[in-house]
């Protein structure tokens, strides 16, 4: 198996070039641009690979605010381009989305049955993409995820670990909870997930994000003590930290229908957490 990947130095397509090794060819925005949705859809007409993944995006959340148009284009549009083309071909086309496509009320995890309300432009662009995909005709995937996390690029637990060199004390938002997901084990489940579509299994709408369930400052309590670093925590509501972009409460995900199609687990966040530490040096 062969397989084309857009993005490269994001944090799935990292972790994909490292499972796939040089089965992989993953592009960057030079190779492909994700604000044209045609010239992507081309790369995919002139490819040899045998499935596509689609792990690039438009993810400055706040930004997309003020952005709305483009993030559409790039997490909407292109996508559904890239699809469409992938049908032509028959290939599996295999695409990460978000929880946000929620609007986060009650507690109770979320499934892929479940009505989407996203709360920001995001998560409408996002959405967007995924309704484009599922109109294309071919053969498709779509992994909601959540809170993604790596050794590499931006994110929460590279983030904690820089303000707690620099500070005693910090808080951190205690009243959203969801899914910490380590993005090795997402690229470990689309890489397995494609190798089942092309041969012949069905895809659709799966949930895959890391348990238990936490909130930030849970996920930052956890990421100081396997860190060794001494930082006073507080917790603290959304209220208090008002981002222009609402984030969704409960982002909770139920992934039992990716372990029964598919036989993939949804994995354990600490000890992903525990494998970053080590590749970041914060560990032994």
């Amino acid at each position: 198996m062969t397989v084309l990947v857009f993005g490269k130095t994001g944090q799935v397509a990292t972790e994909l070039a490292r499972v796939g090794g040089g089965d992989v060819l993953c592009l960057g925005r030079d190779e492909a641009d994700l604000s044209d949705p045609e010239a992507c859809a081309a790369v995919i007409r002139g490819t040899d690979a045998t499935a596509v993944i689609n792990a690039a995006a438009y993810t400055a959340v706040d930004k997309a605010e003020d952005a709305e148009a483009l993030a559409t284009v790039v997490n909407g549009e292109t996508p559904g381009a890239m699809a469409r083309a992938a049908a032509e071909k028959g290939l599996p086309f295999l695409h990460v989305s978000t929880d946000y496509v929620f609007d986060g009320t009650g507690d109770v995890p979320w499934r892929e049955t479940d009505k989407v309300a996203p709360l920001n432009a995001y998560g409408r662009s996002k959405l967007r993409g995924e309704q484009e995909i599922a109109a294309a005709g071919g053969a498709y995937a779509i992994l909601r995820t959540a809170w993604v996390f790596s050794a590499h690029g931006n994110n929460f637990v590279k983030t904690m670990l820089r303000l707690s060199a620099e500070r005693d004390s910090l808080r951190v938002v205690e009243d959203q909870v969801g899914c910490p997901t380590p993005a090795r084990a997402i690229a470990d489940a689309l890489w397995r997930m494609a190798g089942a579509m092309r041969e012949g299994q069905p895809g659709g709408v799966y949930h895959f994000g890391g348990q238990p369930a936490v909130s930030w400052c849970g996920f930052a309590q956890a990421i100081f003590e396997r860190a060794g670093r001494d930082v006073a925590l507080a917790g603290i509501p959304t209220a208090e930290f008002p981002t222009p972009a609402k984030r969704p409460a409960n982002s909770r995900l139920d992934c039992t229908a990716l372990e029964a199609d598919f036989g993939i687990k949804a994995p354990d966040w600490r000890a992903g957490l525990d494998e970053v530490l080590r590749e970041l040096g914060e560990v032994a």
